[in-house]
C-alpha cells in the first residue's frame, strides 16, 4: 500500500499568510485558519499591489475551536463575521473561494488588526503539479 502526497495534488499552503495578497483563481479557493485574539479583515484588489478594500457583505461559513492543538472539535459559529471583519478569542476557519470576490477583483487578503495568525490552505487544485512545480499564490 503507498500513501499520496496531498501537497500539490489537492492542497497548496501559505503558512504565514497575515496581510498577505493572494491569487483567486477561478474555482478554486482559500480555507483561512486563524488564530488569536484579534479582528481579521477580509479584503480583495484588482491586483497584487493594488489597493485592498472590503467588497461589500462576505457571505462565509465560520467555524470556531477552543483549542488550537487539535483537542476541540470545530463549531460553526456565524456570528464571528460582520460584514468583512471576524472578531475571535479562539482558532477559526473560514473559505473564501473566486465566487466570494466582487467582479474584477481576483486578489484576496486577510488582515489581523494585532497579533493575529493566519494560515491560507488553497484546496480543490484544479491542476495536480509537484509541490516543486506549484504556481506561486503570493505575487
Amino acid at each position: 500500500m503507498s500513501a499520496m502526497e496531498q501537497l500539490g495534488r489537492t492542497i497548496n499552503v501559505v503558512p504565514i499568510a497575515a496581510s498577505v495578497g493572494l491569487k483567486l483563481s477561478p474555482g478554486e479557493g482559500y480555507t483561512f485558519v486563524t488564530t488569536g485574539s484579534d479582528t481579521f479583515t477580509v479584503t480583495f484588489a484588482s491586483t497584487f499591489a493594488g489597493s485592498y478594500a472590503t467588497g461589500g457583505t462576505l457571505t462565509c461559513n465560520v467555524y470556531k475551536s477552543a483549542a488550537s492543538n487539535g483537542t476541540a472539535a470545530w463549531v460553526l459559529d456565524n456570528t464571528l463575521i460582520t460584514n468583512n471583519t471576524i472578531v475571535t478569542t479562539v482558532t477559526t476557519a473560514f473559505y473564501i473561494s473566486s465566487v466570494f470576490a466582487p467582479d474584477g477583483k481576483p486578489y484576496v487578503k486577510v488582515t489581523p488588526s494585532g497579533a493575529g495568525l493566519v494560515t491560507a490552505i488553497q484546496g480543490d487544485l484544479a491542476v495536480k503539479r509537484s509541490p516543486p512545480n506549484l504556481a506561486i499564490l503570493s505575487a
